[in-house]
């Protein structure tokens, strides 16, 4: 099988001829030393021979952003937001939100999906890679609206004092991604992740209730554009998302993942939640690999290995992306270990 193959098989819940291999994110520090001239994660996956290729929406080459301080890294994203690079790859949005009354929300033209540079990207690493799978890694209305309150402590104030203000908000990134994603996969993407986090380790940072009224629809309606136009759909959110987990399958996801180690959210519990409905992706400990061993890392995989992948339609990742706290020789004992022995049939002993 070829990579591409391999991934497409698993989301169409089939076992392939071994466990696919990817990343949502590898920071360029831990790709930079496994590879010292690669350019980006993609030469890496290359390197690597792992099996998904990535363009991500919500990272900005540097003419692709409004400066405002470059020597502090300040500068506005694509949503006309004040976002500031610290020492990681991945900014944090900042105040004064771009956002702020009803007036605002009114006036707001959001940006046009057609000139996105990521429709370009797609094109040409389908080009470079056709016989791995592509992913564009992007968001729903959660994500966005976070960036352009200026945080997402303001956008839990929305949820609780203006739920409906919080909703429209919300709906300029859902309806953005809603036609974005289509022109990506047209473009030549197998893969859409959606990145919005909606949990910690205890559970959904808004109650059922208000994610089902409020932020729900928005999912499903960027789901419903994925699926229709034709690629496959991976939903990532850290924590335990039990309380909520029906209502994210119900939209139609091909996927679940990478999804954090935490109790409760055990991915052959997942197969038993939902036989035949889903597949999971991860969830090697990110401290894990940032912290233990090899043979740690060797042991935690053959586990996984054996526990989840074994038993249904799992692509191996760590549990969220490979930061940059990450020791690089555990990295590549993850990937080493599934290579070597993620072949099907897996034993469970």
């Amino acid at each position: 099988m070829t990579s591409r193959e391999r991934v497409l098989a698993v989301l169409q819940h089939q076992f392939p001829d071994r466990v696919p291999i990817a990343e949502m994110w590898i920071d360029p520090k831990i790709v930079q030393a496994i590879v010292p001239d690669a350019r980006d994660s993609n030469d890496l996956v290359e390197h690597l021979d792992l099996d998904m290729v990535t363009v991500l929406t919500m990272i900005y080459d540097p003419d692709q952003v409004e400066w405002v301080d470059r020597a502090q890294g300040i500068f506005r994203d694509k949503w006309g937001a004040l976002q500031h690079l610290t020492q990681e790859a991945i900014p944090v949005p900042m105040l004064p939100p771009r956002i702020e009354t009803e007036d605002d929300l009114a006036d707001y033209v959001p940006p046009d999906p057609p000139a996105s540079p990521v429709i370009e990207k797609v094109r040409k690493l389908r080009a470079r890679f056709p016989d791995k799978a592509v992913a564009v890694v992007g968001e729903s209305g959660w994500a966005p609206a976070a960036f352009m309150r200026g945080g997402i402590e303001n956008l839990f104030m929305d949820l609780a004092l203006r739920p409906q203000f919080a909703k429209d908000l919300m709906g300029i990134g859902a309806a953005y991604y809603a036609e974005l994603f289509p022109l990506a996969i047209a473009a030549g993407a197998d893969v859409v992740f959606l990145g919005d986090d909606y949990s910690d380790k205890t559970g959904p940072m808004m109650s059922p209730a208000m994610f089902e009224e409020l932020i729900l629809p928005h999912d499903a309606a960027v789901v419903s554009s994925i699926k229709d136009a034709g690629a496959c759909c991976i939903k990532h959110t850290d924590g335990d998302i039990r309380k909520i987990m029906d209502w994210l399958v119900g939209t139609g996801l091909d996927a679940l993942g990478p999804l954090e180690d935490v109790p409760g959210m055990e991915m052959d519990k997942i197969f038993d939640r939902y036989p035949e409905r889903i597949t999971v992706m991860g969830n090697l400990s990110v401290d894990l690999l940032s912290r233990g061993t090899t043979d740690d890392v060797v042991a935690a995989t053959h586990k996984l290995l054996r526990e989840v992948s074994a038993r249904g339609p799992h692509i191996m990742s760590s549990g969220n992306t490979i930061s940059s706290s990450v020791r690089p020789e555990n990295y590549l004992a993850m990937v080493r270990t599934t290579q070597d022995q993620g072949v099907y049939p897996i034993a469970t002993e």
